[in-house]
């Protein structure tokens, strides 16, 4: 069972905020089609780059200079945080790049908005991984293999789709449920598409710096570098791959920093090396291990709460509601050519707004920001979504039936299709019409070689 390879540590860093709505009344239906509170956007933004995602990734780079490029990670980045940043800390788009540039962070593929398509939209699914996968390209100059969907949700049904799109790696949760009897610290096949690697997340190990690591009452408090590496140490030798993922919002915001939380991850190479553990990327895991087996998930499983399922955001009647009235116009948003809309349609996709909307009791609180309750929040989000929905019926309006639209849709995605062929075979035809030229250019230097030597000799 690969005994020769030495245990292996893989981290991965989510990076993500969304556009804050702001407060939006029944009256302002019609009149107002501006729904974002840019102060909160900008000042949010900052905050989290000031505060943690600036810090944490400088610890990141020294992390990669001190070990002479042994440690290694990856890092997801939404579509919506990308421009946010773009906006309001373009710096740190440069440290991302820096990080880039090392070849030890590998950035993973993920939906653009970090949203729920994956759940209720596959074509809107598709159209925001491959964006999102674009924008990593033109920004990082990498494109992504790995996938890590929105909060790690994951199932089945969704590895079909990420599989399609020719990605060979899924980062998920080691939910129990799933796993059984199973260890989270082994590479997994998806049942149904065998050559999709599944790395699951080990939530203990997780949780213990993401959530634990400050809380004084906590019985491990404090912890140590070199504790936590003997953790990941003694666990059995076969077990060979130990997957710590998180939200880099964890280190400075969920754990101070005055916890020295980024002490205790910088301390981790030096101690993982005395143990004999390596870091690596997800590709480079799924390069040097093989799956030991196949595991079915026929239900969507989630980083979030205790249930790992998907009912931090569709759990109760207020999320579906507002759900199926988002994505009850998805293909009328497709259809529109207005690029504010698409773009709006964007930033209301993010989960966070249907997490608001929660009524679980976690015994965690959650951070509702300007909203009072689960109620407050829904209110808000359907005012909005009242508004967007006319906007978007101005362009294809109600009075087009959805058998005319998917008649519409089906055109617009077939002439997608041809024009894509199309776009294939003329590049195909430029390559032979290259070749052709280039042999043709070596036939013409043989033939004029002996000419201009018989010249030669008929001048001597």
């Amino acid at each position: 069972m690969n005994k020769h390879i030495m245990k292996t540590i893989c981290f991965y860093f989510e990076i993500h905020q969304m556009f804050n709505l702001k407060r939006y009344r029944f009256f302002d239906i019609d009149y107002d089609h501006y729904y974002f509170d840019d102060f909160a956007n900008e000042t949010n933004i900052e905050d989290a780059v000031t505060k943690s995602y600036g810090p944490t990734v400088d610890a990141l780079l020294d992390m990669i200079i001190n070990s002479d490029g042994r440690f290694k990670f990856a890092i997801g980045v939404s579509g919506t945080t990308l421009e946010l940043l773009e906006m309001h800390a373009p710096d740190f788009i440069e440290k991302l790049k820096r990080l880039a540039d090392t070849k030890c962070c590998e950035f993973v593929a993920q939906p653009y908005s970090y949203g729920l398509s994956s759940i209720y939209d596959e074509v809107g699914f598709i159209d925001e991984v491959k964006r999102l996968s674009k924008k990593v390209k033109q920004l990082f100059n990498v494109t992504p293999t790995v996938f890590a969907n929105s909060n790690l949700i994951y199932s089945d049904e969704i590895g079909a789709l990420v599989s399609s799109m020719g990605y060979k790696v899924v980062l998920t949760e080691g939910a129990k449920h799933i796993l059984g009897w199973k260890s989270p610290h082994y590479v997994y096949s998806s049942a149904q598409n065998p050559s999709l690697a599944l790395l699951f997340r080990d939530f203990k190990l997780s949780d213990d710096i993401s959530l634990r690591f400050s809380d004084s009452s906590w019985n491990e408090y404090p912890l140590f570098a070199d504790r936590y590496i003997d953790w990941i140490a003694s666990t059995p030798a076969e077990e060979q791959v130990i997957n710590i993922f998180m939200d880099m919002s964890a280190f400075g915001m969920a754990q101070p920093l005055s916890s020295n939380i980024l002490e205790f991850l910088k301390a981790l190479p030096a101690c993982a090396e005395q143990r004999g553990l390596t870091f690596s990327t997800p590709t480079e895991v799924v390069r040097k291990l093989k799956p030991v087996s196949s595991i079915d998930v026929p239900h969507p499983i989630s980083w979030c709460d205790e249930e790992r399922d998907t009912s931090s955001w569709n759990g109760n009647v207020l999320q579906r509601e507002a759900l199926g009235k988002l994505y009850g116009i998805a293909e009328r948003v497709r259809m529109c050519d207005n690029r504010l809309v698409k773009q709006v349609w964007d930033y209301l996709q993010a989960s966070d707004y249907f997490h608001y909307m929660s009524t679980k009791n976690t015994g965690i609180g959650i951070n509702r920001g300007i909203f009072d309750s689960p109620y407050d929040a829904f209110t808000n989000y359907m005012n909005v979504i009242a508004d967007f929905i006319e906007r978007v019926n101005s362009f294809y309006p109600e009075g087009i039936d959805n058998e005319q639209l998917d008649s519409l849709t089906q055109t617009i995605r077939n002439q997608s299709t041809e024009i894509e062929k199309l776009t294939k075979e003329l590049a195909d035809s430029e390559k032979k019409v290259k070749k052709y030229e280039t042999a043709m250019a070596k036939a013409e230097a043989k033939a004029v070689k002996p000419a201009k030597t018989a010249q030669r000799k008929k001048s001597e």
